[in-house]
């Protein structure tokens, strides 16, 4: 046995946990890996938002979204998803058909129910035809003719069909369904079609299996939305099978497109339990959407910064092989240790993530196969921490890496006291061979404080809560349940946190917080200024970031020196070197934590965990490697705090060369590996957030051990272009508006047709790929009928020259005077090369009619500075 260090305290070695108990018995097959969990509603919004390495590495199966050119919400048009979707490794995008139209419940014109089935007619016809142009693309589109009947258009409200609700009179809901299900097959007989699509599981769905059954017009695919709990996805699965049974049907695949409350997305202990339901049901389904599109149900902010939620997906994603039956200390019941678990035989692996414990816990591993594991085990143990709803997060935190005798078919895992925010990723593999264990890359030391627990001094201070919670699911997950506020535009107040730290050294700081973008003081400025000392002393000013609602938490980051020892940490609203607050922010945490080895050194990266396809296996020994033959290839996902230049190494053992590609772009010019074991240290420009890096097989056999990644490389910073700078035609205007710019000055007005451009010369020392950096902000936002905001992500055509333009979405920012930073590639000549921005409203999908509710905009953004850098240094 063996013990393993996380948040709280640990059990002894040799002794096992004091506290619960799951097991995941790896003799017991229950199916194929599905990986059905990873679905989405409303979370992409258009080519690029997010990123393509975000969604691939999430692991998306299907996407539900809008009619093309629907009304419902800005961006996320079915046909401008489709292939970036398509093309990132996603399955099926589900049409929400009613999303043509304005409202919820949805306002289709008409002043009787038969007019207004009419005019849906129209817009089913015009949506099928116009997919017929995607060729194969089309073959994963999946129609969603109604959305919800009961509560729209075969309702009780003012939209609906005559104001009798379908459920006490089906007749016309029935007919309605019968015509359009023709309608769509009429036009495509190879479409698919989903429904009910109804909020609830209701007792009359059987019904309606019925008469479709009878009339021929069953679903492709049976949907309907869960906004429960886990338990009750199971036990509505197994009621819908049971009528299967009994209506001699099926059985039919299963999307419940909608999952999940406020309190739980974003949070990797909860959301971890209903992975578990729903990969135990071997069905697809989608997160709901509560809040912005293009986020991945709050998985990404901006484009590609990607949070805790995020690399909870990315890891259930990199599951295959079969499940295996996991019995947790409470069996189906939600805010307790739940977790999902598979073996493939093939790889010699098994990963297992389980969450939403707060205890010490054992992870036993029952039945452990020695033609598979043999009779020792390496176990690697990770920690995915919540970052907020809208946090930037790093890679999993290793907590051990070990190797353990399986005695009696059998190995237990003592884990400390979890963090039920938290989920946990084992991976066991073979073990004896003589490998190093990898270093842990959790810090030494590190503490959470609450905001509620501080001591506070001023006028105006509040206590907030209690927030989102197991009986309020429709609020915010926040730590410990409580927040505070006060540091506002014209306050005095100042929180102190006392703090005692273990050894004398340089220690990250984290404060978790918010500040509505909409909010008439944080208006005026944009993200909320305030300043921090410890003991009185080493003044800093931070800028809290913005949220698109309150209670919805990212982090500032700063480092602060201490000194073995006990100290104040203080976050006020005035100082007396730095000046005042402007705006209004609520603070929920602090985490503090020691800068070490463990921190600093670099990122590895084990390709035994990384994602193989194609020609790609395994082998077990003093140097565990997948070898890569015939185009086999290892995926890695790679975070980066900044847009910068890093250098990856890979150390192998030869055999032969693999080619690179960083974010889908073959590096020209690149190669890692040779004949001899060795390491390829290659400097890249990674992009800020996540990154994906590829090693394909060249030549040979290269046999891969692992991937790191460094602190940035030295040499001179990349070369900058101030905006303002450039040559500005028509309306393009420099301003200093937004004093968050680099220098106080960024350009604005880009767009509205190609004369209102900016133009920016800059240099090339060689011909070829490049990194080019936008820092840029957006804040443009189309009026919401419902509870939903809408921020627009607005483009930008690139031109490299004066050739074809690229062209490029930037995501909101929440205010014109909150940057950040997007990086592209592009292909540049050595020497002088001028970049050319512009933009203008783009039409609906027949290139003529154009959207009336400002949800495709005029404009590119605001344009502060561009870095220009090459993609690889040689």
């Amino acid at each position: 046995m063996a013990t393993f260090l996380t948040t709280g305290t640990s059990a002894q070695p040799g002794s096992p946990a004091q506290g619960e108990t799951i097991t995941i018995d790896l003799g017991t097959d229950t199916g194929p890996f599905h990986g059905g969990a990873s679905g989405t509603l409303y979370g992409v919004y258009g080519d690029g938002v997010p990123s393509a390495a975000a969604l691939e590495g999430m692991h998306v199966r299907t996407v539900s979204t809008k009619a093309q050119d629907g009304v419902q919400h800005p961006g996320a048009d079915a046909l401008e998803i489709l292939r970036p979707f398509v093309d990132a490794g996603g399955e099926d995008v589900y049409v929400y058909m009613t999303d043509i139209y304005r409202g919820f419940p949805y306002q289709w014109p008409g002043d009787t129910g038969e007019a207004r089935l009419n005019d849906f007619r129209e817009k089913i016809r015009t949506q099928v035809e116009q997919a017929q142009s995607m060729g194969e693309y089309a073959d994963h589109i999946v129609w969603v003719p109604f959305n919800e009947p009961e509560g729209n258009m075969f309702g009780t409200g003012e939209w609906s069909y005559n104001g009798v609700s379908w459920r006490d009179d089906p007749q016309h809901y029935f007919a309605a369904w019968e015509e359009v299900y023709h309608l769509i097959k009429d036009i495509d007989p190879d479409a698919r079609i989903a429904g009910p699509n109804t909020s609830v599981l209701y007792d009359e769905v059987r019904d309606f299996l019925a008469f479709a059954r009878d009339n021929d017009v069953l679903p492709d695919v049976i949907t309907w939305h869960e906004l429960s709990t886990p338990a009750t996805i199971r036990t509505n699965v197994d009621r819908y099978r049971q009528w299967e049974e009994e209506l001699g049907i099926g059985p039919l695949p299963i999307n419940v497109n909608e999952y999940g409350h406020n309190y739980h997305l974003s949070v990797p202990g909860q959301v971890v339990q209903w992975i578990s339901a729903i990969e135990e049901s071997k069905i697809d389904a989608d997160l709901a959407y509560w809040n912005i599109d293009g986020n991945l149900n709050d998985s990404v902010s901006q484009a590609n910064r990607v949070n805790g939620q995020w690399w909870l997906f990315n890891a259930y994603g990199q599951m295959t092989g079969h499940t295996v039956q996991v019995t947790p200390p409470h069996p189906g019941e939600q805010y307790t240790l739940q977790g999902v678990a598979t073996l493939d035989t093939s790889k010699r692996q098994a990963r297992a993530l389980l969450g939403g414990g707060s205890t010490a816990t054992d992870v036993v591993f029952d039945t452990i196969d020695p033609a598979v594991f043999g009779d020792t085990v390496r176990a690697t143990v990770q920690e995915i921490p919540w970052s907020g709803q809208l946090g930037d997060s790093a890679a999993p935190l290793r907590l051990s890496d070990t190797e353990l005798p399986v005695e009696d078919g059998q190995v237990t895992l003592p884990l400390g006291s979890l963090n039920e925010m938290s989920a946990y990723q084992v991976i066991l593999s073979p073990g004896g061979n003589g490998a190093e264990p990898a270093p842990p890359s959790v810090p030494s030391w590190r503490q959470t404080y609450e905001a509620e627990d501080a001591a506070h001094t001023g006028t105006g201070y509040s206590l907030n809560g209690p927030e989102g919670s197991p009986d309020d699911v429709g609020g915010f997950a926040t730590s410990g349940g409580y927040d505070v506020g006060g540091l506002r535009t014209g306050s005095d107040v100042a929180l102190s946190f006392d703090v005692t730290v273990p050894t004398t050294g340089t220690y990250d700081l984290s404060v978790f917080a918010n500040s509505l973008n909409t909010y008439d003081l944080v208006a005026e400025q944009g993200p909320t200024n305030v300043f921090l000392r410890v003991d009185g002393e080493q003044p800093q000013e931070l800028r809290l970031p913005l949220g698109y609602k309150w209670v919805v938490w990212d982090h500032a980051d700063t480092t602060v020196e201490l000194p073995e020892g006990r100290h104040t940490i203080t976050l006020a609203a005035q100082d007396p070197e730095l000046g005042a607050t402007q705006g209004d922010a609520i603070v929920d945490k602090i985490d503090l934590s020691l800068r070490d080895e463990n921190v600093t050194a670099p990122a590895l990266h084990e390709a035994e965990h990384a994602t193989l396809t194609g020609e790609a296996t395994l082998g077990y020994g003093p140097r565990t490697t997948a070898t890569l033959a015939n185009g086999g290839a290892a995926t890695f996902w790679v975070h980066s705090p900044a847009a910068r230049r890093t250098t990856v190494s890979i150390a192998h053992d030869g055999g032969g060369t693999a080619s690179l590609a960083l974010n889908n772009t073959l590096v020209e010019g690149v190669t890692a590996g040779g004949d001899r074991p060795g390491t390829t240290d290659i400097p890249l420009f990674l992009s800020q957030g996540i990154n994906k890096i590829t090693l394909t097989g060249a030549s040979g056999a290269l046999a891969v051990d692992r991937l790191l990644t460094s602190t940035p490389t030295d040499g001179p910073p990349p070369a900058a272009y101030q905006a303002e700078d450039g040559e500005l035609t028509g309306a393009a205007t420099a301003t200093d508006a937004y004093a968050f710019a680099t220098g106080g000055a960024s350009v604005t007005d880009i767009g509205d047709g190609p004369a209102n451009a900016l133009t920016l010369t800059v240099n090339a020392e060689r011909a070829g790929q490049h990194a080019v950096t936008i820092r840029y902000s957006n804040a443009e936002e189309a009026p919401a009928t419902h509870y939903n905001p809408d921020p627009v992500a607005r483009h930008a055509d690139i031109s490299v020259n004066g050739g074809d333009p690229v062209r490029v979405l930037f995501p909101p920012t929440l205010h014109f005077n909150n940057f950040a930073e997007l990086t592209i590639p592009l292909t540049l000549q050595e020497g002088s090369n001028t970049l050319t921005f512009t933009s203008e409203e783009l039409p609906n999908f027949d290139g003529e009619t154009y959207n009336q509710y400002q949800q495709r905009s005029k404009y590119a953004p605001v344009i502060d500075q561009l870095t220009v850098a090459p993609l690889a240094e040689r």
